[in-house]
């Protein structure tokens, strides 16, 4: 009997090594998994983003995943307080208006904030954040196809759909990708946005998708985005609408990362060219945006118009230190410019940040 259990202690003696080296095997694995899991976010946002968002099951999913993330202005150093002398503003020409503080997410003023309203070409802000998110080279070649050529509202070379200054896109052409950035930016080319949507989304369809859940994830969901030009859709225009607070949520996002400089670099430029891969057509582009000359402050603008939106605009703004930026937002406002630049004075003339 004691020979029994010795030999019973010995096998267990022997098989526990077994197990424990087994054990650290599991966890060290386990480890490392989770470690490759939360370190690539990038990767994660890209493929959460592939999910077919038709299916509801899928729906359902993605927006628990998206409800625990949506606030990315949280991280604050400083925090705008009011002024002892703080005036109110009043802005009667906007009917839809916010200033909102990039670092802290503080609302500094709203008017209608969250009112849904069409906002035109501003869309386009979205379309170029995919873009930065999800082309890994921005020198990368598309080919312009038919479906654009008869696209209303301005295209590259024309600023209106029956007025042309100079050369347009034609079908066929090679073109790059940053170029076509510019395009969109600056001259606030539809035909440019759509070319890009197509590139990503496949369809313009496919690709808004993409946009209302990327708009969810940066916590601004009260959004239905239908094409990446911001053009409505014909006879269902109220599908199509975003609101001043969503699309500054926008504006601050593409403040805080580094990889989205390039965006405001293009909103800074008052003139450019590029032309066809192959250097045989070339492009002209003015940009939109009438304050570049005169405000020193400013870090880039995005206009928007449509008959149904009117006239809109973002702009952001820093301080004298530069420590500081806001960014403001005017929705069917006809004197648009004149108002924003009221609203960046406003801003540091009755805030402080400590």
């Amino acid at each position: 009997m004691q020979e029994q259990m010795t030999i019973k202690q010995r096998s267990a003696l022997l098989s526990y090594p077994m197990a424990v080296f087994f054990f650290v095997v599991l966890v060290v694995g386990m480890s490392i998994f989770a470690s490759e899991t939360v370190s690539d976010e990038e990767s994660l946002q890209y493929e959460r983003e592939q999910l077919n968002i038709d299916n509801p099951k899928v729906q359902k999913q993605l927006s628990e995943i998206l409800s625990n993330q949506n606030d990315t202005l949280v991280h604050a150093t400083y925090q705008p307080i009011k002024k002892e002398d703080f005036l109110e503003l009043s802005l009667p020409n906007a009917h839809s208006a916010v200033i909102l503080d990039v670092d802290s997410g503080t609302i500094l003023f709203e008017k209608e904030a969250t009112e849904h309203r069409s906002i035109a070409s501003i869309t386009k802000l979205v379309t170029a954040m995919l873009v930065i998110d999800r082309v890994r080279d921005l020198n990368e070649v598309v080919v312009v196809p038919k479906e654009v050529i008869g696209i209303e509202g301005t295209k590259v070379g024309c600023p209106t759909s029956v007025i042309c200054t100079s050369n347009r896109l034609q079908v066929g052409e090679k073109v790059r990708v940053l170029d076509l950035l510019r395009a969109m930016l600056m001259f606030s080319a539809n035909d440019a946005a759509t070319i890009l949507g197509l590139h990503i989304g496949g369809t313009e369809e496919g690709f808004a998708k993409l946009m209302n859940a990327r708009m969810k994830e940066i916590g601004a969901g009260n959004t239905h985005f239908c094409r990446p030009s911001g053009l409505e859709l014909d006879e269902n225009e109220q599908m199509c609408y975003s609101s001043a607070y969503d699309i500054a949520r926008v504006g601050a996002h593409l403040l805080q990362y580094e990889k989205y400089d390039i965006l405001w670099e293009i909103m800074r430029t008052k003139e450019a060219t590029f032309t066809s891969v192959d250097g045989t057509i070339e492009h002209e582009l003015k940009n939109t945006d009438r304050l570049l000359d005169k405000m020193p402050n400013l870090i880039g603008a995005k206009t928007g118009f449509t008959p149904r939106a009117g006239y809109s605009l973002l702009l952001a703004a820093h301080d004298g230190t530069k420590k500081h930026k806001i960014v403001s937002v005017v929705l069917d406002d006809y004197h648009r410019f004149n108002d924003v630049e009221e609203m960046t004075a406003w801003a540091f003339e009755n805030y402080k940040w400590q």
